[in-house]
């Protein structure tokens, strides 16, 4: 931190005790607010990262109308500044009903300004802390805005950038959430059509009589209801990305005439004879199996190869190291802003109960569950109980790095014994030890 002061807002309408907090905390660059007028005008001015109000400011001293007041303004225009409120001495119930607004911490009247500069010093290091985080998530930030630390998405990452300029067709694998449109979305973004529209049709949700409609448009007449010339999804695409989701889906008729659109890039309109060339872009995914469709005589091989030029596998969440709390804490910001609710964040047990979950629905069925959570919450923090989870059991996740070696070893130990088929000397050989280490290891372990 740099050398510069701090700045305090004071909140307080005595000009005695104005006084006094303003030499108690001279270290810091204080400034003060008599009512709730001057110190939204303040919040706006200097930003500052730590505020001490009173609850009972004028004109409504009794029932603490204004002072409640100003909390949610201030926290409205800087969710991330720490308020301390200070309240009399028979007023908890009141300094209580402020922290579950957002209140950083309260303190009775009258106080010991070394304990209130503790809490101070103790709001501004958070507020660093949280602003240092954001910074962090931000550079973690990769293309399309996707949020990662997991080596495997990061390396999808790279591969999107590549392919992007080329004119490559690219498919998608992966199960149901695990943000295949967005990578697609990514792709159109970084590519030189980005300008141009992306267009996306969903498979799997248009019943089969009115998908090549849909796909391809049609002319005036072409059957009942027809009543003018209409552009397919494929032909609006044209200069852009056309997106299909659920390939898998697509009929076995419909696959030859995507065939043929894909080999002379011309399209025909349901009960036309004109060819209309279109210059697209095509990024297909499913989360099925495409090779066993294949065998199941369901998926064209020669449609198959067409599409995969460049095959991405997403893996699902949780088989992405670290991105569980990763995203969890994205998400909680982002709801939690929108909700004008911007201080709110994720406690440790909610955090312990995300990552224990297996998350089949991946991506969206996490974003879903936070932004439940952000709504449910009733204080300033995000408990296991709002998120909707069983809490972690203690001790089932271990983070000692010994225990965590032992574990990696005995995985290790396990798996190449099963390959030697029980051969000590190939085992030593491939995991790198001597015999007698190897000995060693497996008793360690318990294994016979």
């Amino acid at each position: 931190m740099s050398d510069r002061k701090r700045t305090l807002l004071i909140v307080e309408d005595d000009p005695a005790l104005q006084k006094q907090m303003r030499w108690s905390f001279d270290r810091y660059d204080t400034v003060v607010a008599s009512d709730r007028e001057a110190a939204l005008a303040q919040v706006r001015r200097y930003e500052p990262a730590v505020v001490t109000m009173d609850l009972g400011l004028p004109p409504a001293q009794d029932d603490i109308t204004e002072g409640m007041k100003l909390l949610e303004q201030i926290l409205s225009i800087a969710p991330n500044t720490k308020v301390i409120v200070l309240t009399g001495q028979n007023d908890r119930s009141n300094a209580v009903r402020a922290v579950g607004l957002g209140a950083y911490d309260f303190f009775a009247k009258p106080f010991e300004p070394e304990l209130l500069e503790l809490t101070i010093e103790r709001g501004f290091r958070l507020y660093d802390l949280q602003a240092e985080n954001r910074r962090l998530q931000l550079a973690q930030t990769g293309v399309g805005g996707i949020i990662t630390r997991d080596p495997g998405m990061q390396r999808i990452l790279r591969t999107v950038e590549k392919v992007a300029p080329t004119s490559a067709t690219v498919m998608l694998l992966g199960e149901s959430g695990t943000g295949k449109e967005v990578l697609a979305r990514a792709v159109h973004d970084q590519s030189p059509r980005s300008s141009a529209r992306f267009i996306a049709i969903n498979c799997a949700a248009i019943p089969e009589n009115l998908l090549e409609s849909e796909l391809f448009g049609y002319e005036r007449g072409a059957f009942t209801g027809a009543v003018k010339q209409t552009p397919g999804k494929i032909e609006l695409a044209h200069k852009g990305t056309f997106f299909l989701d659920e390939i898998g889906d697509l009929p076995l008729g419909l696959q030859a005439k995507l065939l043929r659109f894909l080999q002379e890039r011309v399209i025909e309109r349901v009960g036309g004879r004109e060819e209309i060339a279109v210059d697209v872009r095509v990024i297909c995914a499913t989360h099925q199996e495409l090779k066993r469709l294949i065998q199941a005589g369901r998926f064209r091989e020669d449609l198959f190869y067409r599409l995969a030029e460049v095959v991405i596998d997403i893996p699902p969440l949780r088989n992405r190291k670290g991105d569980t709390a990763l995203l969890a804490h994205a998400f909680a910001r982002r709801f939690a802003e929108a909700q004008n609710r911007g201080n709110l964040a994720l406690s440790e047990d909610a955090v312990a109960a995300i990552e224990a979950h297996a998350w089949p629905g991946n991506v969206r069925e996490l974003e879903n569950c936070i932004k439940r959570a952000v709504i449910m919450a009733d204080g300033a923090q995000i408990s296991a109980e709002d998120v909707g989870l069983a809490e972690q059991e203690e001790g089932q996740q271990i983070f000692n790095l010994r225990h965590v070696r032992d574990e990696a070893e005995r995985k290790a130990v396990l798996q190449v014994l099963g390959r030697v088929d029980g051969n000590i000397a190939r085992a030593a050989e491939m995991l790198g030890v001597s015999r007698p280490t190897l000995y060693d290891l497996m008793h360690r372990f318990g294994l016979k």
